[in-house]
């Protein structure tokens, strides 16, 4: 049997990126060949890959790229916050940003068939969740191309926002990068907002206005006027500017002579419900399950 050295060991981590206890349990059994010891670690990183995948993954990172006309957000998943400051698992995210801006996948599913750095964006993905220990996932993703101009900006790794825009001054389309992030719109104008929200919103003021014990045709004003504000307060032109509330974005961006074409927001984990862990619930089922198999 080969001796497993340092240098070995070392070699066989270059090559994987796996941990060095793993690298080293891999070349044993592997008796010290080297493309065996390989094959063993993948095995072994997908299985982790496999076990972890079932958990939710509610926390992760936006990350942003532009080139030119052409940019992307994306958002990536994990379990914990404590892997989204890891460079890796930040790294990964910026990597696929790029690839979405420059190779256009139609979906996740296209996405995660793409070649990267010799394998697949997939089986990058399962390397990763081996060597970290985490399920992780790629959420979802915006992609722009234009002739017009891009700006992005991130607060921090949890929200993130791409304009698109034209105008002379690219720091206005930057401030309103930063107020969408802040203010969250979903939707450029009002004609613009999405029918479900509308109709959920209606169907909030119809229960209000119905409470006030008004006539039929004054709870229907009052219905209108609740879906009028709301359409006001969650379309972008017509947000007061945050940094500058005496005028709406639009009068700010008609001032400047500059237009929004198109934004995208991301949050991260926005939608996704996290697992509540009940400790003694969970005690309780081990001790029932232990029990049993007496």
């Amino acid at each position: 049997m080969a001796a497993i050295t340092a240098a070995l060991v070392g070699e066989l981590r270059a090559k994987t990126d796996a941990p060095m206890m793993e690298c080293k349990k891999a070349l044993t059994e592997a008796e010290g060949d080297m493309a065996r010891a390989e094959e063993i670690l993948r095995v072994k990183l997908g299985s982790k890959a496999s076990k972890a995948s079932s958990r939710v993954t509610a926390e992760g990172v936006v990350a942003a790229y532009i080139a030119g006309g052409e940019g992307a957000l994306v958002e990536v998943n994990c379990e914990t916050d404590f892997v989204t400051k890891n460079d890796d698992f930040i790294a990964f995210a910026n990597v696929i940003a790029k690839l979405v801006a420059e190779k256009n996948p139609a979906d996740v599913a296209a996405l995660a068939a793409l070649p990267l750095d010799g394998k697949t964006v997939e089986e990058k993905r399962t390397e990763l969740i081996g060597r970290i220990g985490e399920n992780m996932s790629i959420r979802r993703f915006a992609r722009f191309a234009t002739s017009g101009k891009l700006v992005s900006y991130l607060h921090g790794t949890r929200i993130g926002v791409v304009v698109e825009f034209e105008g002379a001054e690219e720091q206005v389309a930057k401030d309103v990068a930063m107020h969408i992030a802040a203010m969250k719109p979903v939707a450029l104008s009002s004609d613009q907002v999405p029918a479900d929200l509308i109709e959920k919103e209606r169907n909030v003021a119809v229960l209000k206005a119905a409470e006030s014990g008004k006539p039929a045709d004054i709870v229907a004003k009052m219905v209108d006027g609740s879906v009028q504000k709301y359409l006001k307060e969650v379309s972008l032109f017509n947000q007061p500017f945050v940094k500058n509330d005496k005028q709406t974005v639009e009068q700010m961006l008609k001032a400047t002579n500059t237009v929004v074409k198109a934004f995208s927001m991301f949050v991260v984990g926005e939608g996704i419900e996290k697992k509540q862990d009940d400790f003694a619930a969970e005690v309780a089922a081990q001790v029932a399950a232990a029990k049993q198999a007496q």
